[in-house]
Order: C-alpha cells, then structure tokens, then sequence
C-alpha cells in the first residue's frame, strides 16, 4: 500500500484505511460537494490495492451517506448533511475516523509529536537500574519464573503497600484488605464486575476517562453525569443525583482529574463520603498519578476521610514507575474483597509474580522516590514549555498542577475530531475531547494534550505544527 494512507493502527482492515483516506480529504475539502471522486481503477493503482477493496470503500461510504453513485459516471462527494455526523455513522469502520471514540484507537496511532499517550517517555525511567535488579532478582528468587502469585497478590507485596499507604496517607489499612491488579483499567473492570448489574446506574464525571465509560457500559449500566469544574464538583447535584437516580457507585478521579487535570478540594473530599453513606453509594477512587506534582503534594486522597468502608480505592504505578509491570492496587474493607478476588480469579488468577517482586524490590528502595522527584522535575519543565507554545494562542485552559496532562478548549466553530485528521496528516496526535465527553456538544471543541511523552524539543515542533494547522483555514 503507498504511503498516502499507511496508517500504524494495525487494527484496520485494508479497506478501512481507504475509508480514512477518503473521509480525510473529504471532510479536508480536498473533493468539494457533487465532485466526481477518482475511479476504482485509478484509485486502486495509486494506493497499491486490489480493486475489491477500493470498491469496498466506496460502498461503506455510499451506505453513510459521504458519498453517491451516477450511473455509468462514477462515485460523487455527497452534500453535507445538516444532521450531526455522530448520527450519520454507526459502522466502526466509518465511525473510528469520523469521532476518534475511542482512547485506544487514538492512542494506537503513531506520531512523531505523540501528544496523545498519557505516559512517561521511557528516557526518563531507570532503565540501567531495572536491568540490574532483575540479575539480583533472579539470584534471590532462582524459582521465581515458575511460580504463579495468588489471586489477590503477592502478600510481600500487599504488606509493603498496606505499611506505606497507612503512615504516608493514613489509611490504616491490612494486607487483607490489598488486591493487586494488572494496571487501573483492570481494578476499574474488576469493580464493575463485581458491583455492577445490568440497569444500575453509575455516576461518573463530566468529563471522565473513556475506558471507565465503556466498562459500565458494558456490564450493562446507565451512566448519570456530574459536572467538574476548577472549583471541584457541585456537592448539590451530587446530593440531588444521589437521592433521584440511586447509582450504584460514583466513579471518580479527584486527584490530577483525568483530563481535566483539576483536584478537588479538601473539604468535597471530607463530605463525599458522608454523602455516599447517606445514600447507599459506593465510591471508586482512580488515583494513576498522585506522586506526579509540581509545587505542592495534593490532598489527601478521599478513602482518607472514609471511616464507614463505602470507598474502593485504586492506586496506580504503572504510569509512572514502571509501564511494562502494569502494577496497581485495589484497597477497599473487607466486605468487597471476596468479590473483587472471585472476579480476579476468573480473569487471570493472579498478576505476573515477577513483576510484582520486581516492583517489591523498587518500591522497598530509596532509588523510587529519588527517580520520581527527579522525575517531578522533568514533566514540570515540559508541561511548562506546552503552556509556553500555548500562549501564543487565544485558547483557553487550566495551568496543571501535578499529572500527565493539559485540557484545551478552543473557540467556537473548531472541531478538534476533523482537527485530529488533519493534524495525522502532518504526524501530530492528541486526543479529541469527545473521547472523555461524548454526550456534551461542547466536547468537539475541546483536546487533551499529554506533555510527558514528548521531550522538550518535540513539543516545540509538535505544537507549532498543532497551531498552524488549527488556525488553517481549509
């Protein structure tokens, strides 16, 4: 295939991808409404495909209405249609490039400006460090590698959690009351496994992490939304959603929001879980970056001020420490433990035992906490030169305080999905707001910006490029 539409998510098929070649010139105005569109043949022969697959293409656009067949003429851009896009295209194929609705398949985009991943640029880990822990590893364990962990988790490991959250945050908790899990996604999944019914109703956070969305959604539950805002959350609508809507459990990520990057106030977090034990909710906690500030450490997280056991509280290294261990934590009371270790079970009856001793032995060093302040450090100085090449503009945004990530919201009349488009074009990715916040026609105009990724250079260049292109009128 030539490199006019080579695409890395590997996830497309082949006639995907000639869908996403056509949908970004179209929807770029490269072929104008009623323009005749280039025939299967020529088509075929410039992007190095079968026929099949161009008239494939074709054919799921004509369906969704992006273009029209003339008899004996060919195929024609279709006009546009008045009705919003997102009810136009129900196909993946169509749809993955028309509303980037998913984190993963953003994420699965290659770029040379990657904007897009809320991760560590793997030059600022301790790579040559890791390399001699596993040898020394290894030597203290020679069995190691043929032995599996119980399902809630190496008890070391659960201990030396337990000992550390209790005196550094005091949660006052056991090893019991530990399960560790494959990274946040799967503690997320395990919850909603466990807690969640078809028809419960959960409450989430406008805007909140996607994969959380699709999770509940897939066990069968109606999401309800609470707004966020600079100020933290609106404790009334809590109330008021709390006492009419009845959710099962209120999803939340109070600590560097993911996107918004926001922290919610000590006092909302002393009156949340009053609130929950007042109505029958259950609170998860998702806490991925907590050790990642700049200035000041945020508060304490929620499960803190919990004295009635309604908080699951998910604490996350694999952002930060090491992203190839995908080590996180559910911590929650007893009562939740056996159906979160049935759930674990069914999954995949226990994380990798070797990466969980491997992060034992990073974590029980004083190395950790010397590389995350050093680490502190560097994402500080990045997401500083972003907000630098941000304020060349006339978007808005919140300065973060901690964590991985800047939201944008640009000005009326900007679609950051179309955006994305182009901006894939000149190998420059992001992720569109309506990943975070599908429901809100507000989101369109709104992108989430990760700054870890990218070394400072890179975010010059990826950012000159992000603002011409946005401001090119097309």
């Amino acid at each position: 295939m030539g490199k006019t539409i080579m695409m890395t998510d590997n996830s497309l098929k082949l006639y995907e991808q000639v869908v996403h070649y056509l949908v970004v010139r179209i929807e770029a105005g490269e072929w104008t409404e009623h323009e005749k569109l280039p025939s299967v043949r020529s088509l075929s022969e410039l992007l190095g495909v079968h026929r099949l697959t161009v008239f494939k293409a074709y054919q799921e656009l004509k369906e969704h209405g992006k273009v029209y067949v003339k008899d004996k003429s060919g195929y024609y851009v279709s006009p546009a249609d008045p009705a919003p896009i997102m009810d136009q295209a129900d196909d993946p194929a169509v749809s993955a490039w028309l509303h980037w609705d998913s984190l993963d398949r953003v994420q699965s985009l290659e770029a040379e400006f990657q904007f897009s991943k809320s991760l560590i640029d793997p030059a600022l880990l301790p790579n040559r460090f890791w390399g001699e822990l596993m040898r020394d590893l290894l030597n203290h364990y020679p069995r190691l590698l043929g032995t599996y962990s119980t399902n809630q988790g190496d008890l070391e490991l659960r201990s030396e959690l337990a000992s550390h959250l209790t005196s550094r945050e005091r949660f006052y908790i056991s090893a019991d009351e530990v399960l560790i899990t494959s990274g946040a996604q799967q503690a997320i999944d395990l919850i909603a496994r466990s807690l969640v019914k078809p028809g419960d109703r959960v409450l989430v956070e406008r805007p909140t992490y996607g994969p959380a969305m699709e999770i509940f959604r897939k066990q069968g539950a109606k999401l309800v939304f609470t707004d966020i805002t600079s100020e933290g959350y609106d404790l009334n609508q809590i109330e008021l959603l709390m006492k009419q809507e009845k959710p099962k459990l209120f999803y939340m990520t109070p600590t560097f929001q993911n996107p918004t990057g926001i922290n919610i106030p000590v006092e909302q977090r002393k009156q949340l879980p009053e609130l929950a034990e007042q109505y029958g909710c259950f609170l998860v906690e998702d806490d991925s970056t907590y050790d990642i500030y700049f200035k000041e450490k945020p508060p304490a997280p929620i499960f803190t001020y919990d004295t009635t056991g309604h908080t699951l509280y998910i604490r996350s290294y694999s952002k930060y420490v090491v992203p190839g261990l995908r080590i996180a934590a559910i911590m929650c009371r007893p009562r939740f433990m056996p159906g979160l270790q049935a759930m674990k079970t069914l999954a995949d009856n226990g994380s990798p035992l070797l990466n969980q001793k491997l992060f034992l032995r990073y974590f029980q060093s004083p190395r950790m906490y010397q590389h995350i302040s050093k680490l502190c450090t560097a994402i500080q100085l990045r997401m500083e030169v972003m907000e630098k090449c941000l304020k060349e503009t006339d978007w808005r945004w919140t300065t973060p305080q901690g964590g991985l990530n800047i939201w944008v919201e640009l000005p009326e009349g900007m679609d950051t999905g179309r955006l994305l488009h182009r901006c894939m074009e000149h190998s420059v990715a992001f992720v569109p707001g309506t990943v975070f916040d599908p429901s809100d026609p507000g989101a369109s105009r709104k992108l989430r910006l990760s700054y870890s990724y990218a070394h400072e250079q890179q975010i010059y260049e990826g950012m000159s490029r992000l603002i011409e292109l946005a401001h090119k009128k097309v």
